[in-house]
């Protein structure tokens, strides 16, 4: 695997490595501007949660139309690919705490415009529209600023860690609030609650971390083609686009019994607090596993681990095709999550692999795709659902998705780099990649 980059990292390495220095997940929260990264990231994806679970609600109590109240959680998605795509210039154009800063404000404004009592549904959906995408922009941001607060190493690998690991947490635990608040507030009023937390999201940002300069200079191409041009750049390499579909197929087919839980649980016969189990089980097991791989294992294993999870990832869920009890499929959803610790070692391999002055709009991307193939899982897994019985649809995901991982991993062992070697192949031309 390449080897990280050389270019001085003021003095977070110099603390992480000294012989008494706190090693592993402590080593990352010693970081000051990681606090404040943690505690913005802690604080806004609640928000968000909440406010979709409180958004959802309202649109149904104004229209009483099913498909309308579905139509607010689809709208957090499938904008992340337009966002992603035609705004990811931005990551890079601008320097990176104002990009943040900016972002949060956005989804303020937005989020307040929602709580006045004359908003009309079009201009909800509207502005759920304009906070997904955002969203990526800002995920990417921070994505890349990571590097320049924790270095391209083992705690840059650790703070995405923790960071995947909060935001699972915050599903489960913000539809439980969500809910809690709902109960004594009204729609309006829980959504309120956002506005302070991407207000306080953008205090953290701004004072916590440094002023840093663009990765890119201002001006030049337009921001459309810059944004553009990147996703060109990334997804014409070779072992870029080779990564990135690594990160992206996984989902794609995940989500399949996350998005007939409920018709599944009607199947079996079972009622709403096994569905809650059922629909708890990947993160938890996501979550156990991650904490591990980061804490217990060793870089290079994290490394190892990478092909063989992506590969088998998915197989425990072809146990759906004898119709499992609810024990039995928490279970095989809960090992499924387990393999998702194949991210910590391919975060290393991906930031490695990618130029320092395309970082920005290559992670802004991958966070689109990441979420918008999410979202056509979910939409197909319901299509296949009208058509096949839904503990067979379970099972197919899973030989489909295991067929189509395995000459993806095979090109992504082909494309390793030599050990020690900073090249990487571009539809097979070696060339030379800038590291800083």
């Amino acid at each position: 695997m390449p080897s990280n980059s050389t270019r001085p990292q003021g003095t977070v390495h110099a603390t992480a490595d000294a012989p008494s220095a706190p090693r592993g997940y402590r080593a990352v929260f010693a970081v000051r501007e990681f606090r404040a990264v943690f505690a913005a990231h802690l604080l806004s994806l609640l928000g968000v949660v909440v406010s979709e679970l409180a958004l959802t609600v309202l649109v149904y109590d104004l229209t009483s139309s099913p498909l309308l109240s579905a139509l607010t959680f689809a709208l957090g998605m499938l904008p992340y690919l337009v966002g992603g795509t035609l705004l990811a210039g931005i990551a890079d154009r601008y320097p990176a705490r104002r990009v943040l800063v900016t972002c949060d404000l956005v989804c303020a404004v937005c989020v307040a415009v929602m709580v006045l009592p004359g908003t009309p549904v079009a201009g909800l959906l509207v502005l759920r529209c304009l906070v997904a995408a955002v969203s990526p922009v800002f995920t990417g941001t921070r994505m890349a600023a990571l590097t320049d607060i924790l270095g391209e190493g083992e705690l840059f690998v650790l703070g995405r860690s923790l960071l995947r690991i909060i935001s699972q947490g915050s599903l489960l635990a913000g539809f439980g609030v969500g809910g809690v608040l709902l109960t004594v507030l009204p729609p309006r009023g829980a959504i309120t609650i956002t506005v302070a937390t991407f207000l306080c999201s953008a205090a953290l940002l701004r004072l916590g971390t440094r002023d840093r300069p663009a990765r890119a200079r201002e001006g030049g191409a337009g921001l459309l083609r810059e944004s553009l041009s990147g996703a060109r750049l990334v997804l014409g390499h070779r072992r870029l686009r080779a990564l990135m579909l690594l990160f992206w197929l996984p989902p794609l087919f995940v989500v399949a019994p996350e998005a007939v839980a409920a018709p599944y649980a009607d199947e079996i016969g079972v009622g709403p607090a096994a569905l809650g189990l059922l629909m708890c089980a990947m993160p938890v097991g996501h979550i156990a596993a991650e904490l591990y791989a980061g804490s217990a294992l060793r870089p290079r294993t994290r490394e190892r681990i990478v092909l063989p999870l992506a590969a088998a990832g998915l197989l425990p869920l072809a146990v759906y095709a004898l119709t499992p009890g609810v024990a039995a499929a928490a279970a095989a959803l809960v090992v499924v999550g387990a393999s998702s610790a194949y991210n910590i070692g391919l975060d290393q391999w991906f930031v490695a692999a990618v130029p320092e002055e395309l970082r920005g709009r290559a992670m802004t991307l991958l966070t689109a795709g990441l979420m918008t193939l999410q979202g056509v899982g979910m939409a197909l897994t319901g299509l296949a659902a009208e058509f096949f019985p839904v503990h067979q649809v379970v099972a197919g995901a899973a030989v489909l998705g295991t067929l189509c991982l395995l000459p993806l991993v095979a090109e992504v062992r082909r494309t390793a780099p030599v050990a020690g070697s900073r090249t990487e192949v571009r539809d097979g031309e070696d060339r030379q990649v800038p590291h800083g």
